[in-house]
């Protein structure tokens, strides 16, 4: 089930949110700890047709209640004599409260600032307090804070678990806790609604992750960061998966240290890694067999899980680089357009490095600069290529640029590339927003230049991606599903 919180101020608008959350949800947690004036509880609980989880919050409890604790119990007590399907109660408040006819008790353990421990205790507390349910909330931005609520959830328990986590990891959280059956997951109603920043809405997790065909025997291939890039990802080869009938979901993680990665991805089953631009290195320490261009480059942005380790491969070159060669004027197979031509690669981490290889692979002249200037002495040493200092990039007359990083970023201090480095009859690959346009493609679009389609590379790069996980090409419907809105 998908769980819908509304969070009121009016008792008037709460019957809006209620039916609202009622068309998307499967259950709608009605928390009244907003709310200015008593409400008439059993009125809204009868003006829904799904199922009503009654909470009242206090502050330590992340909610908003700013009465007294006395009022705070008294209206809890009022809800329940109202016959709502669940309310939420924490350890010390269902001291207090006893059961009450059918309304089934969820207990709840919270933590604002970190993961809770002890929570075989607080089981057994729960169990004493006739829980129907446990649910444990506490902040997830990374994959090891959310990794106890996960090993929590991927248990059998006599009582049910559900888990709230806040942050960008509670998605990831929300999705595997429908795969190893929690009673419900969380979701907002709409963006600006959400309980938590990062929290995902309800048309999120059914447009994107496609949530509702998630079970027990789900394969998820986990995806590496959460922005726009990593999220189209996810929605297009999920909807390939989908169109396919291929039980198999993105998993969008994020994580510290890569040390407890591989150990984490064996528990969860998890046979897969897609690691892109800034994940490519962070991710590449888990593989034991590299590609080429991944061994030398040392980045991947697919990893494959075989009997004897981690494999490392490297597609963004490819793809890249063969859609450069088009606009190039490639007229054939044998025809290296590359081949002696001057390309500067300005950026930092795997992608510039992948890029700088592949480019060496065809014989370009290459070329590369950044703002970190040991970096970029390092990329140039691996690719056996010229280093460039900043100082001198705009002076610096090449044929092809290729921009692998959004700024020129050197600690603290971000400067974007400036547009006088384009040149009538230059060429630009600039990947730095993928799948979007930079500001430095826009520039390049006024003053003449020929354009490789960050656009083009994206789904080229997304197609080659599901072939390679699954030995089947991507339908052009789920591309066109993927891409929608």
């Amino acid at each position: 089930m998908i769980c819908i919180s509304v969070t009121p101020e009016s008792r008037q608008l709460a019957k809006v949110d209620i039916l609202n959350a009622a068309r998307q949800s499967d259950l709608v947690e009605l928390c009244l700890d907003r709310l200015l004036k008593e409400p008439d509880v059993k009125d809204l609980i009868e003006s829904s047709k799904k199922p009503i989880l009654v909470s009242c919050r206090s502050a330590e409890n992340g909610g908003s209640w700013k009465g007294t604790e006395d009022e705070r119990i008294h209206l809890l007590r009022q809800a329940i004599l109202a016959g709502p399907a669940y309310v939420e109660l924490d350890e010390e408040t269902a001291k207090k409260i006893p059961r009450f006819g059918k309304v089934q008790r969820v207990i709840s353990y919270t933590s604002m600032s970190r993961p809770l421990h002890d929570l075989e205790e607080a089981f057994e507390n729960a169990g004493i307090l006739q829980a129907d349910v446990i649910k444990f909330t506490w902040p997830t931005d990374l994959l090891e804070a959310a990794w106890p609520l996960l090993s929590v959830v991927s248990q059998k328990r006599a009582i049910p678990v559900v888990g709230l986590g806040l942050g960008k990891s509670g998605l990831t959280f929300s999705l595997l806790g429908r795969k190893y059956g929690s009673p419900w997951i969380y979701a907002a109603l709409e963006k600006g609604m959400e309980a938590f920043v990062g929290q995902p809405t309800v048309s999120e997790l059914d447009d994107v992750y496609r949530w509702r065909q998630i079970g027990p025997k789900t394969r998820f291939i986990a995806v590496v960061g959460f922005g726009l890039g990593e999220t189209m990802l996810c929605k297009i080869l999920n909807a390939g998966f989908d169109t396919l009938d291929l039980n198999t979901r993105c998993l969008p993680i994020e994580f510290r240290s890569v040390d407890s990665i591989p150990k984490m991805l064996d528990i969860l089953k998890i046979p897969g890694v897609i690691a892109t631009n800034y994940a490519s290195r962070r991710v590449f320490p888990i593989a034991s067999a590299q590609d080429e261009v991944s061994a030398i480059s040392k980045a991947g942005d697919l990893y494959i899980k075989r009997p004897d380790g981690w494999a490392s491969h490297n597609l963004i070159w490819k793809t890249a680089l063969r859609l450069l060669e088009e606009t190039l004027g490639r007229t054939g197979p044998e025809d290296r357009p590359l081949d002696r031509r001057n390309v500067m690669v300005v950026g930092k981490g795997g992608l510039a490095a992948s890029l700088a290889v592949g480019i060496k692979k065809r014989n370009g002249l290459v070329s590369i600069c950044s703002a970190d200037d040991d970096e970029g002495q390092q990329i140039a040493t691996m690719a056996d290529a010229r280093f460039v200092p900043l100082g001198k990039l705009y002076d610096t007359l090449v044929d092809v640029l290729v921009v692998a990083s959004e700024n020129l970023d050197h600690g603290s201090r971000k400067t974007s590339i400036s547009p006088t480095i384009i040149r009538p009859g230059m060429t630009i690959l600039d990947l730095s927003s993928m799948p979007a346009d930079s500001p430095l493609i826009d520039e390049a679009r006024v003053r003449g230049a020929k354009i490789v389609e960050p656009a083009e590379v994206f789904a080229d790069y997304a197609t080659n991606l599901f072939r390679s996980i699954t030995g089947q090409e991507l339908p052009p419907e789920a591309f066109a599903q993927g891409l929608a809105e």
